[in-house]
């Protein structure tokens, strides 16, 4: 029995629903319908797949092996069914529409208040905000889950179409009383023996700090690894160690003294952020506008939302 043929996006969306809740009552709830009509659709939905989708236990459902298959097919179905739906409705003059951004994590600090901003402009649209390190927001875009990313250095391992927006100034941090702070002849070789705190391994200033090491032909010593950047903060505001941070994370302890700037060559860094998309998909109207705006107001839009003691075109 063909699938294609006997099958409904109807039973589709039902067997999404129950699988994602767990439960045919809930999902009875959650789609106004009976619990008898739930599993009728399933019970059509499994003879025309011609293997069961769920196994019913004492606290829900579970799916099967297929199950898990079919899932997998009935999400990217029902994304593209949205992504046609807000396409026509563009097409016939409301512009609106689900914005799917995945963002990493140093992001979070200022990313959220443009996004207002854009939504605020646009107050038809729908946000989906991912947010996680480097290595999970690449995953996602290739899985096609996210339209567009936020991240500090394109991925290499395929295709994209990547465009920087604004600057990311990245530095050598580390409480006022910390010992290094007075050394007048701090360098690269001195931080590599220093207790330094850094991000876990995906993470995108991980990566650059471990560049930068390897670039100088220096071997890092990692003093501790976190995989929050707050706690970063907090242990070098204490004095335990140096930290490798974007500046945008930690304005507000700059500000108030708490952390500095190592006195050394070369300190801040500047990078770019970029807006980045895989370059074999045909992106939505909604994500498009949206890249198009960080492109002409990213920078000028952080540098309204955050002040920085340092600005990036002070660099040397």
């Amino acid at each position: 029995m063909s699938l294609a043929k006997t099958a409904s996006l109807r039973q589709l969306l039902t067997f999404q629903t129950v699988a994602r809740l767990g439960s045919v009552s809930l999902a009875a709830e959650e789609l106004h319908l009976s619990q008898s009509a739930i599993s009728i659709q399933i019970a059509s939905l499994e003879a025309s797949v011609g293997a069961p989708l769920v196994v019913r236990t004492g606290r829900g459902v579970r799916l099967t092996e297929a199950g898990d298959m079919l899932l997998n097919y009935a999400d990217r179905l029902q994304a593209l069914w949205t992504e046609a739906s807000d396409e026509m409705a563009t097409f016939l003059g409301a512009f609106s529409g689900t914005l799917r951004v995945g963002a990493v994590t140093t992001s979070e600090y200022w990313l959220p208040r443009l996004l207002v901003t854009f939504v605020n402009e646009n107050p038809r649209v729908k946000l989906k905000l991912h947010v996680a390190n480097r290595d999970e927001i690449v995953r996602s875009l290739a899985a096609q889950e996210i339209d567009i990313a936020v991240m500090g250095h394109p991925p290499d391992e395929f295709k994209v179409i990547a465009a920087s927006f604004a600057k990311n100034p990245t530095a050598f941090m580390a409480a006022p009383h910390h010992p290094l702070m007075s050394d007048p002849a701090l360098s690269m070789a001195t931080l590599a023996d220093a207790h330094l705190l850094v991000r876990e391994r995906g993470s995108g200033s991980r990566t650059t700090v471990e560049r930068l090491f390897r670039e100088a032909g220096l071997r890092m010593r990692i003093g501790s690894e976190l995989s929050s950047n707050e706690a970063i903060k907090q242990m070098c505001a204490a004095g335990f160690g140096p930290a490798y941070l974007s500046m945008h994370t930690c304005i507000l302890e700059m500000n108030a003294g708490l952390l500095k700037l190592l006195p050394m060559a070369n300190n801040p860094v500047e990078r770019e952020w970029y807006v980045v998309r895989m370059a074999t998909k045909q992106l939505p109207q909604v994500a498009m506008a949206f890249e198009h705006f960080l492109r002409t107001k990213g920078q000028a839009e952080i540098h309204r939302q955050m002040w920085l003691p340092w600005a990036p075109s002070e660099a040397a």
